[in-house]
Parts: C-alpha cells; structure tokens; sequence
C-alpha cells in the first residue's frame, strides 16, 4: 500500500481528491492533508509518503524552493503538481526538479488516474525482490533540487544575517530538515552553516567599523553577536585580529601594528 499525502490551500480540492478519486484501485491510501506548505512540509518528513499531491502557488510560499526541499530530501517519491499557474517555464523547472506530473486545474478524472498509474508503476520499479518497503529516509542529493535548495537557503541568510536567525530557521523556509540542510551546506558549499553565517556578519562588520561613529559593540548588537566577546573572538578567527586592531589598522589597509 502506497502511503498518500494532499498539500493545498484550497479545502475544496484536498476533500474532493481524498474523496473521489478511487485510491485503492492503485494501491494508495491518504495518510494526511495539510492547506499549506510549512504543515505540508512537516507531515512529509512526519509520514514519508511514497505519493504527494500539491499546489505550489499557495499563499507566502515559493513552489519551487518547496519542490526542491522536497526531492532533495526524499528523491524517490512520485510528486504530481496541481496548479492554476499557467507558465511553461515554471513547469518546465518543476518537471527538471523530478515532478511526475504537472497538472492544471481544473484537472480531469483521466489525468489523475493516469498520474496515479503512472506514479504507482514507478514505485513498482523501484521495489527490491524484499517485502520491505524501500527506504524513503532523507539521503544526499546532487543535482537540481540539491542546489536549489542550497541557493534559497543562502539568500535567506544574507537578507537576515543580522537577525538570531538558526539552522532550524533557515530549513524551514527551504522546505528540508535542519539535518539534511547541513549536510547539503557542507556538501556543496564545504562549510558549516555556523561558519557560513558568520562569515556574512564579519563581512559586513568589517564595512561598518570603517565608520569610526560606531562603537564596537553596537556593531556586534547589530550583527545579532550574544555579547561584544563573542563578536570580538569570531571577528578574529575570520580577521586574524580584534575588530578594534583592523579599525586601527586603516580598516585593513595594512596589518595592525
């Protein structure tokens, strides 16, 4: 038995899916609903679903990053997209995501039903000569999703890098888990989320103690820095100095005596 879950913001669509469409004859069962992408997210890693249904155009959400955490995470599951956003080239990079289907609504009983047939002959592919249900648990990823994922994680860090931002934060808006977000950092970008966040503070740090109008430590409060010693010890392991000795310095114009 295929496990199911429906994603979209439209109550009407999830309740007609779940109630029309004959899941039994393909070897499915519905195992959760969510109306948006952050419930939809959890309950994916929460029931591993084989299947998924889901809008992409739902309200503060961008789709395609959603997609990506998605396959990144979980790159055998079978995912059909139901949308009223007409634009080829947003279904053309949800299908190079690995999207089975891309489906427009209204979308007719035949198109489900052959999404599902489909979907199911894939999972049956995919299934060892074991009675084991194959592993969906998350794994590393290359390619598309992997990098998608990745560039939406670090945009989000530099627009709020002087925020107490955390890894957890920072996975729920690419739509993966804190652990499999670390580990495609690691993999693609060679650094630790810690090192990389960082990093993006010192940068900014260093153009700001330029400006001999602010005090040390309120640059330290304004890169979100717990206290200007932590500022001040994270500064030199980037630096190599203290942030007083590169203002003193000319702001990195020549070493500090």
């Amino acid at each position: 038995m295929y496990d199911v879950i429906l994603v979209d913001d439209e109550l009407v669509i999830v309740e007609g899916l779940k109630k029309v469409v004959n899941w039994k004859k393909y070897g499915c069962r519905v195992v959760a609903t969510a109306d948006d992408a952050t419930t939809g997210a959890q309950k994916i890693r929460k029931f591993k679903p084989d299947i998924l249904f889901t809008d992409i155009r739902m309200a503060h959400i961008d789709g395609l990053t959603m997609l990506a955490g998605v396959k990144s995470e979980f790159p055998n599951m079978q995912i059909a997209v139901l949308t009223g956003y007409r634009d080829f080239e947003y279904a053309q990079k949800a299908i190079q995501l690995g999207v089975t289907r891309f489906l427009l609504k209204p979308s007719q009983m035949d198109e489900i039903n052959e999404t599902l047939e489909v979907m199911t002959a894939r999972l049956d592919q995919l299934y060892s000569d074991s009675v084991v249900k194959m592993d969906f648990s998350p794994v590393d990823s290359d390619g598309e999703s992997g990098n998608m994922v990745v560039s939406a994680a670090l945009q989000y860090m530099k627009e709020h890098y002087t925020e107490k931002i955390k890894l957890t934060d920072v996975a729920d808006k690419a739509y993966v888990s804190q652990w499999h977000l670390s580990k495609l950092l690691n993999k693609y970008t060679h650094q630790s989320f810690n090192d990389l966040l960082n990093q993006m503070r010192i940068e900014k740090a260093k153009e700001l103690l330029c400006d001999p109008s602010l005090k040390v430590h309120e640059i330290g409060d304004y890169l979100a820095f717990n206290d200007v010693t932590h500022f001040s010890k994270t500064f030199k392991k980037f630096v190599h100095c203290t942030p007083l000795e590169y203002r003193n310095s000319g702001c990195g114009n020549r070493s500090p005596a």
